[in-house]
């Protein structure tokens, strides 16, 4: 269970707070809710508390599991998923929402390895802009908020690491 005020993680979404723990009546039971309110979204979603787990909503990631990011992000990006031709964009990026749901940082962190990969080797199109963009701003949300910086700090911390592996010569 969580607390009142606890910042939270929501798949896809990124990081909220509780606000609120409210009860409501749905059909003919009391169910109670956590109430998120995101950080960087001008968003409130009501969480049921006995599904919180089930929808993916965690902790912040430790400090560890930050670093453990940063390793990910200096490692060259996964041939197999830089394989051109290893399917269409649809089933990719079906693929790639799939692993966002999971809400795992690694998982995002993969993802947003491959796009950068990618967007050196050709021109992203809009799906992979968005896409990429999006795990961008999960990944420098969460960030931020561990290692208590600012957004810009975390941004540019993703970035350094990403283009120190590309200047090493690696894909």
């Amino acid at each position: 269970m969580y607390a009142l005020n606890e910042k939270v993680v929501y798949p896809g979404l990124g990081v909220a707070y509780i606000n609120n723990i409210i009860k409501k009546q749905v059909a003919g039971h009391a169910v109670y809710f956590y109430e998120l309110v995101f950080l960087h979204q001008d968003m409130t979603i009501l969480v049921p508390i006995d599904n919180a787990q089930t929808v993916g909503m965690r902790k912040l990631s430790s400090r560890d599991s930050i670093t453990e990011i940063f390793t990910l992000l200096a490692e060259p990006a996964n041939p197999v998923m830089c394989e051109p031709l290893m399917s269409n964009w649809n089933k990719r990026n079906k693929g790639y929402k799939e692993k966002l749901q999971t809400g795992d940082p690694r998982e995002i962190c993969r993802i947003y390895r491959y796009l950068q990969h990618l967007s050196k080797r050709k021109e992203l199109s809009f799906g992979e802009k968005d896409l990429l963009r999006q795990t961008e701003l999960l990944l420098v949300e969460e960030v931020a908020e561990v290692r208590g910086i600012h957004e810009e700090m975390a941004t540019d911390q993703i970035r350094k690491a990403i283009s120190s592996r590309q200047q090493q010569g690696q894909p």
